[in-house]
Parts: C-alpha cells; sequence; structure tokens
C-alpha cells in the first residue's frame, strides 16, 4: 500500500550543519513527501537559513519552534512528529549528511509492525570542518578522518537479504539520529517521555516502549547512511536521571509515557 513520508530534522544553533544535511536531502534519489524541522530553540541565524530552504524545495517545509529552555530533544521532537503529515516518520538530525538513497532506503525498508535504528558512519574534526567549508561533500570511507567503516558501506539488496536472516531484538546502537517509524506507532506509546530532559536515552525508552506494545525491529545495516559531523559532546549532567526513568519503563513493560505527544496532537486538532 502506498504512504506517505515526513523526514524530521531536529536542530539546535548549528545553521552550518543543517544547511549541509539539507543540501544532501536536495541529492536524495527519491524524496520524502515533506520535511519537518524540529528546531529546539535556535536563533534567528537558522530561522532565516529555513526560510530559504522552503523556497528551494519543491516539498514543504515546515519549522516546528520552540524557546530555549535549556537541551528539550524529547519535546521539540513530539511537537515536530505531531505537526508532520506522513504516514511514516523518518527521523535524523541536522548533523548528518545523508546517503543518496537514504530516504530511499528508509521507505524501502518500512514494514507494518516494525521499526527501523539505523546507525552511522563517524566523522572526525578536521574532516568535518573541511566538510563544512567546501561545496563538494564527497565522503570516501578510506579517507582519513572516517571511523565506523562498515556503517558506511551501501548495498540496499543485501541489507534487504539481511534484515530476513539477522533478528534485531534489543535497544542496542540506537540513535535517534537515524530512526524510521509508523506515525500511529509514535502516538500508540504517546512518543517521547518529557521527563527525559538533557542529553541521553530518550531514544532508548521510545525504543522499549516500542518493544513493550509488540513492534519488532528493522535490521538496518548496508541501507540508511548518514555522515556524522564532529561537535563537542552535550553535557551529560541528566544521564542518572533519565536512566531511572528507562529502568523504570523496562521493569514495568510500560507502553505509553505520561507526558508525551498527545497534548500537542490535541492543540493540532483541537476539533
Amino acid at each position: 500500500m502506498p504512504f506517505t513520508s515526513s523526514l524530521v530534522i531536529a536542530t539546535y544553533n548549528w545553521p552550518e550543519a543543517l544547511e549541509a544535511c539539507l543540501k544532501s536531502v536536495l541529492q536524495q534519489q527519491q524524496m520524502p513527501d515533506e520535511i519537518v524541522i524540529a528546531d529546539d530553540g535556535s536563533g534567528n541565524d537558522t530561522r532565516q537559513l529555513i526560510a530559504k530552504y522552503k523556497e528551494i524545495f519543491t516539498i514543504p517545509v515546515v519549522h516546528v519552534w520552540h524557546p530555549d529552555e535549556g537541551f528539550k530533544l524529547a519535546a521539540i521532537r513530539n511537537k515536530a512528529n505531531a505537526k508532520a503529515t506522513g504516514d511514516y516518520i523518518i527521523q535524523i538530525d541536522g548533523d548528518l549528511l545523508l546517503h543518496k538513497d537514504f530516504v530511499k532506503d528508509h521507505i524501502a525498508a518500512a514494514k507494518q509492525g516494525c521499526f527501523i535504528g539505523g546507525s552511522r558512519v563517524i566523522l572526525n574534526q578536521a574532516l568535518s570542518a573541511q566538510l563544512l567549508t567546501k561545496e563538494s561533500r564527497e565522503i570516501s570511507l578510506f579517507q582519513k578522518g572516517v571511523s565506523n567503516h562498515l556503517n558506511g558501506i551501501h548495498s540496499s539488496l543485501m541489507g534487504k537479504v539481511l534484515s530476513r536472516l539477522i533478528p534485531s531484538k534489543d535497544a542496542s546502537g540506537i540513535r535517534g539520529c537515524n530512526m524510521g517509524y509508523w506515525k500511529k506507532d509514535f502516538i500508540a506509546v504517546n512518543g517521547y517521555n518529557e521527563a527525559q530532559t538533557g542529553w541521553g536515552l530518550e531514544d532508548t525508552d521510545l525504543v522499549m516502549r516500542f518493544y513493550n506494545c509488540g513492534l519488532k525491529r528493522t535490521y538496518f545495516k548496508l541501507r540508511g547512511i548518514v555522515y556524522h559531523l564532529w561537535h563537542a559532546e552535550k553535557s551529560r549532567d541528566n544521564v542518572t536521571a533519565n536512566h531511572l526513568i528507562l529502568q523504570k519503563t523496562i521493569q514495568e513493560k510500560a507502553v505509553r509515557c505520561e507526558n508525551g505527544v498527545q497534548q500537542y496532537l490535541a492543540a493540532n486538532n483541537p476539533n
């Protein structure tokens, strides 16, 4: 059955990386039906950049913003997903460069009852800086500054075969920067738990609730390739508190969180 897709891009005050990301979206072999930018309180430079790319893309570009009140990625992703009109959400971060078949791979791999947790190729500081200053962003797995090489090998056919042979049953390697799921499944678990603020584990908590409601994870190697630009690590001050929330989700086999996406769905659909 045909379905629509929304590419949801999270960003915060790094317009140079976001522009590089958007340029890689322009090179996609298959476009999503819309782009939704989940902006965790960026300033005017990011707003102007998004306005510019709204004129460049031939698909809708929606900017969802809230004030900067610290690291509230869970909340802004909930707000963006509530606004998204696609049946299927492809979730990335705005500090990624996408392989030309990234969206195509996600759409081809989307299956009812399943979600996708992809991986990433890591770029070091020097190579990242170089890629941000050059118009050409061709990346070779053999060049200096690239790690996690296996995550950069692309073969849609082999990836599809392996996904039938290799089960993925846990939350290991889950990165919110490269995920795919049905919007209805996201709503069923009430999206991200906004009690988790600051860096860390909000994606794992979401995935555990996906499992608890009966979803399966699709093995997604050799497909959906992204290149992660280097940046300084975020503060991990809230990891302990976030871990306690995750442990409660696991112990209670919770399906829904209390403070999630539902509040924004009601706001978007008052009738």
